[in-house]
C-alpha cells in the first residue's frame, strides 16, 4: 500500500496527473471543440482592419475592466441586446492579438458600466461616443467613467487637416480655451469598434435552441426576436434606448452637439414624412451639430412609435404617422434593410 505522506514524489506525480486530466476535461478539450464547431452568423460583417485596431485599443485601455459583452438568459439582460449571446457572437473578435498574448476575455465579469454588447445600436453616433470618451460627463451627467483625455489633442483652429475629426467642445469644457479637440487615430479606431458592436440576428427559419440550449427563458426570448414578433411598440421606450443619449431623456439636446426635438420646427410639421425618412437615412444637414446616423436597424412598427412619441411630448403636437407610411419609405430611403 502506498503511504503519500511519505513517497512525497509519488504523491506529486498522482497529483499533477490529477490537474493534467481534470484541466484536459474541463477547458482544454471544450475550448478546442467550440473553436473548431463554431462559425460566424450569416448576417455577421467581418471586422474591418479599424474595427479590429479599436478591439486592442478597448483591451489596452482596460474597457474590460467595467463593461461586459454578455447578455445572459435573464430577465434584466434583456437591456442590453434582443436575445442571449451565444458562442458565434465572438467568431471574429477571438483571434490572439499576437503569439505573446491570450485571446482578450471580451465577456468580462464586472459591470460598473453598462454592457456594450449592442452599443452600436443604442448609441451608434460617432460624435456621441467622441465626447464620451473625452468627458464621459458631457453627454452622461452622473456618469463615474473616468476621461479618456489622451485620446484626443487640443491645437490651435489653423492646425486642423482635412480628414480630422473635431469634437463639439464649449469653451468652458476646454482645458485650453481658444483650442478645437481633434480625435487621434487611436480615439478614431476604438470608437469604430464601439459603433460595429450590434447583434447580428438568428438565422431565420432555425430552432433558437441551436444556439443557444434549450433553457425556456432563453429560447422564447430568442424565438421571439427571430420571429420579428412584436407586441405592442412603446415609443418612450425605444426613445430611451436609441434616442436619448443624445437628444437628451428631456429632448432639449446639447448645444453645439445635438439638436433639441423640444419644440423643434421640423418635428412639429404636418407631414411626418421629413421626420421618417430622417430615421431611416441618417441626416448632416446641420453643420453646427454632429451628424445623425441612420436607425434603419429598428423595424417600421418601432420606428413609426418612436416618431409618434417625439410628436406628442417635450411640448410638441403634430399629427401621427404609422408603420405602413415607414415601410414604403423604407423601400425608397433604405432598400438594403427591407425586410423579405
Amino acid at each position: 500500500m502506498i503511504n503519500f505522506h511519505k513517497d512525497h514524489a509519488t504523491l506529486v506525480n498522482v497529483a499533477l496527473m490529477g490537474f493534467v486530466l481534470l484541466s484536459t476535461g474541463v477547458a482544454v478539450a471544450p475550448s478546442f471543440n467550440m473553436q473548431d464547431n463554431n462559425g460566424p452568423l450569416p448576417d455577421m460583417p467581418v471586422m474591418t482592419a479599424q474595427e479590429r485596431r479599436g478591439l486592442d485599443v478597448y483591451v489596452a485601455e482596460g474597457c474590460i475592466a467595467c463593461h461586459t459583452q454578455q447578455v445572459r438568459n435573464i430577465e434584466m439582460d434583456k437591456t442590453w441586446g434582443t436575445r442571449p449571446s451565444i458562442p458565434s457572437d465572438y467568431y471574429y473578435s477571438k483571434q490572439r492579438p499576437d503569439i505573446w498574448r491570450n485571446t482578450p476575455s471580451l465577456l468580462g465579469s464586472e459591470r460598473t458600466g453598462p454592457d456594450l454588447t449592442n452599443v452600436g445600436v443604442r448609441k451608434g453616433s460617432e460624435a456621441w461616443q467622441m465626447l464620451h470618451l473625452y468627458n464621459p460627463r458631457l453627454v452622461e451627467k452622473y456618469s463615474i467613467m473616468p476621461r479618456y483625455g489622451w485620446l484626443f489633442r487640443e491645437v490651435d483652429s489653423t492646425a486642423v487637416k482635412e480628414g480630422d475629426v473635431t469634437l463639439a467642445v464649449s469653451a468652458e469644457n476646454l482645458s485650453h480655451p481658444g483650442k478645437v479637440v481633434i480625435a487621434t487615430e487611436r480615439a478614431k479606431d476604438l470608437v469604430a469598434y464601439m459603433i460595429s458592436l450590434k447583434q447580428a440576428p438568428l438565422p431565420e427559419g432555425l430552432a433558437p435552441e441551436d444556439f443557444i440550449g434549450s433553457r425556456s427563458d432563453g429560447g422564447a426570448m430568442a424565438a421571439s426576436a427571430a420571429s420579428g414578433a412584436t407586441a405592442a411598440v412603446d415609443g418612450g421606450r425605444v426613445f430611451t434606448s436609441v434616442c436619448a443619449a443624445c437628444h437628451q431623456p428631456d429632448g432639449k439636446g446639447l448645444p453645439g452637439a445635438f439638436p433639441a426635438l423640444a419644440g423643434a420646427e421640423l418635428v412639429n410639421e404636418k407631414d411626418p414624412l421629413k421626420m421618417v425618412d430622417i430615421v431611416l437615412g441618417g441626416y448632416d444637414g446641420l453643420p453646427q451639430y454632429g451628424p445623425m446616423p441612420s436607425q434603419a436597424h429598428l423595424s417600421d412598427e418601432e420606428i413609426a412609435a418612436v416618431i409618434n412619441y417625439v410628436r406628442s411630448n417635450f411640448g410638441n403636437d403634430a399629427p401621427p404617422t404609422d408603420a405602413e407610411t415607414v415601410k414604403t419609405q423604407r423601400a425608397v430611403i433604405a432598400p438594403e434593410t427591407v425586410q423579405r
